[in-house]
């Protein structure tokens, strides 16, 4: 049986407006994320002018402060045995109003003393660069990704990337989940689109500045970083025919395109699919795309695929059909699965599932960097006992391990998360899926101690067998 790989990358994931807080601090700039509060309303509490207010909470300005504390973060990384870290950096400390004259050398310097310390502790940094962490600036002043200006700003901003790190960073990608341009506008793609009638129009605009950004960003560090590798993101709910009625089938069709395979594509294979030319014709949907646009994205194709696996859910015609919501995305309910507290349904066998799907359509090495259960841990006596945790990620691991045998290349894993952090969907922090835990709760009270969960063990084994003992 074929399995994991001697240099397989085991690691964990982070998010830097998830993790870091000192929003302000060093001339970081504020971005999108600073203006959610705690709550699963966080999206629709969002003031529409954009501006901070006093007495509410606002959990990335704190968030578990990786910032100050990343030396003894890593060195528990370390003592793990981690091979990579999986994060990002934060756009504003590197241009806090994202269009400004010169970047930030505080900011710069920070990255590469976080980078320095991950490789004293033989941890390869797997950076990205887009992690819902667009400058507020940028969308105050120019309305978002819709806006053609927003490509090169990234296209400088990753030009000073790779030329400051280019002795430090094998491992990049682009945009966090690219594909949430069109469920999340906000956080994908800067876009504030509430009661807008042209928002179907605005985010294809968006998603479309957005694959350009990607494809310059991947022909630059191919010139700047010999051997380096640059990948795509996407978050990747994989859906089922609800039954076998044949509309039920065509639909999961027509949706797993539209959701999954537009934005896979277009940065794997460099071209706007048939379906998706249709669907815009279909819609009146038209987007500006200058001259050079699709040679630019024929030549600038991803070295690699990578994805968010979290659930999956079930597509049906039939208008009364049980409902599940999780990871943003919802469906019809599958009733051979178990769901987590926040109801999102799990299902290891999906992601073998899912692993061969992506392989086929893209003979591309792929990298999950995310994949994880959000739980109301417990601390007793010091210590977290989260054996469920412990079974999800066996489960899943397992799952991978047949997918290798299937012969997908399967590159790495970044579970989500290295350490509890704040949560995208609905801002907690007390909705845990680290290793590690995290003296904090949901109103931003708490020690901030850290402390090893049981899986945190569990895992350095998983890593020093190379998967071999789960």
């Amino acid at each position: 049986m074929k399995t994991f790989a001697k240099n397989f990358l085991w690691g964990g994931a982070l998010a830097a407006n998830q993790c870091e807080g000192a929003y302000l601090e060093d001339g970081k700039g504020l971005e999108i994320c600073d203006l959610l509060e705690t709550g699963k309303d966080r999206f629709i509490k969002l003031d529409p002018a954009l501006e901070l207010h006093e007495g509410r909470v606002y959990p990335s300005h704190e968030a578990i402060d990786f910032y100050h504390h990343y030396k003894e973060d890593i060195a528990m990384f370390g003592e793990m045995g981690m091979k990579c870290l999986r994060t990002s950096i934060a756009w504003s400390r590197i241009f806090p109003n994202g269009d400004d004259a010169e970047p930030n050398e505080k900011g710069l310097s920070y990255y590469e003393d976080m980078f320095r310390e991950l490789h004293r502790w033989g941890i390869e940094p797997v950076i990205t660069i887009s992690h819902f962490e667009t400058p507020l600036a940028l969308v105050k002043k120019y309305g978002g990704w819709d806006n053609r200006k927003l490509v090169g700003f990234f296209e400088r901003y990753c030009k000073v990337l790779f030329e400051r790190y280019k002795d430090q960073v094998k491992y990049w990608m682009t945009f966090n989940e690219i594909n949430n341009t069109l469920k999340l506008p906000y956080l994908a793609a800067g876009m504030v689109v509430a009661d807008d009638v042209n928002a179907p129009q605005r985010q294809y605009q968006a998603a479309h500045n957005m694959f350009v950004a990607n494809a310059l960003a991947v022909k630059a560090c191919h010139e700047m970083i010999p051997g380096a590798k640059i990948g795509c993101m996407l978050s990747l709910s994989t859906a089922y025919p609800n039954t076998c009625r044949p509309e039920d089938v065509l639909l999961t069709q027509q949706e797993d395109q539209l959701r999954n395979c537009m934005s896979g594509d277009v940065q794997c294979k460099g071209v706007y699919p048939y379906y998706a030319k249709r669907y815009f014709e279909r819609n009146h949907i038209h987007f500006d795309v200058e001259p050079g646009d699709e040679e630019l994205l024929r030549r600038g194709t991803v070295d690699f695929y990578s994805f968010s696996y979290y659930m999956t859910n079930c597509v049906t015609a039939q208008k009364d059909a049980a409902q599940v919501s999780g990871n943003i995305m919802g469906g019809a309910k599958n009733p051979y699965l178990k769901a987590t507290e926040w109801n999102w349904q799990i299902d290891p066998v999906g992601l073998r599932y899912t692993l061969n799907h992506v392989y086929d359509r893209y003979g591309l090495p792929i990298m999950i960097t995310e994949n994880g259960m959000g739980a109301r841990d417990t601390l007793q006596d010091g210590r977290v006992h989260d054996d469920y945790r412990i079974q999800y990620l066996r489960e899943h691991i397992e799952q991978m391990r047949l997918a290798i045998d299937d012969g997908v290349e399967l590159i790495g894993y970044t579970p989500w998360s290295a350490m509890d952090l704040v949560s995208v969907s609905t801002g907690e922090v007390e909705k845990r899926y680290g290793f590690i835990y995290v003296d904090k709760d949901n109103a931003g009270s708490g020690t901030l101690e850290r402390i090893r969960k049981d899986s945190f063990y569990w895992y350095k084994n998983v890593i020093a067998t190379n998967g071999s003992e789960l």
